[in-house]
């Protein structure tokens, strides 16, 4: 059942090949535990889609995907756990990180406006830099570890409800 529900969502395995920003990995790609779909790599998918989901970098299905090459993932499904965070989910994801950075740090929150230059940028780095990237690192560590626990528990549930509908 799970494993029937996850692959209904999943992009098409030669599509993800032809994105340009991943032929950097070349052979690599080919490897067919990458496409496998099972509870090892879909729980470790999940770690990994949900951990680079709350980064804040332009280029997150990348930093997804040279990861999950190495652990032997589930390519397709850890890319696409990145677009948790899309236009219209960052601004809260992101706020929420803050203020969970400011509460690790024992800073006070600080007023602020967001404004699309590198004026900001730089400013912002230095002021309300730390306690976004840190909220941001420890947001993206608790996903993973609920994600890889909730994916491994309803897996495992799936296959022990499957079994007994067989008996």
């Amino acid at each position: 059942m799970a494993k029937k529900t996850i692959q209904r969502f999943l992009p098409d395995h030669n599509k993800i090949k032809q994105i340009k920003s991943l032929r950097i990995f070349g052979r690599l790609l080919h490897d067919a535990n990458l496409w496998h779909l099972n509870r090892r790599s879909a729980r470790g998918a999940f770690s990994v889609g949900l951990f680079f989901a709350f980064i804040p970098v332009p280029f997150q299905m990348l930093l997804s995907a040279a990861v999950a090459i190495p652990f032997r993932v589930n390519l397709p499904l850890s890319i696409a756990l990145v677009w948790i965070t899309n236009p219209l989910t960052m601004p809260p994801i992101f706020y929420f990180s803050y203020l969970v950075g400011t509460w690790i740090l024992g800073h006070p929150q600080q007023e602020f406006y967001f404004e699309p230059s590198w004026q900001w940028l730089s400013d912002s780095l230095t002021t309300i830099g730390p306690a976004f990237l840190l909220g941001s690192v420890v947001c993206g560590a608790v996903a993973a570890l609920l994600g890889f626990v909730l994916v491994d528990v309803l897996w495992r549930r799936s296959v022990r409800k499957a079994w007994s509908a067989r008996r």
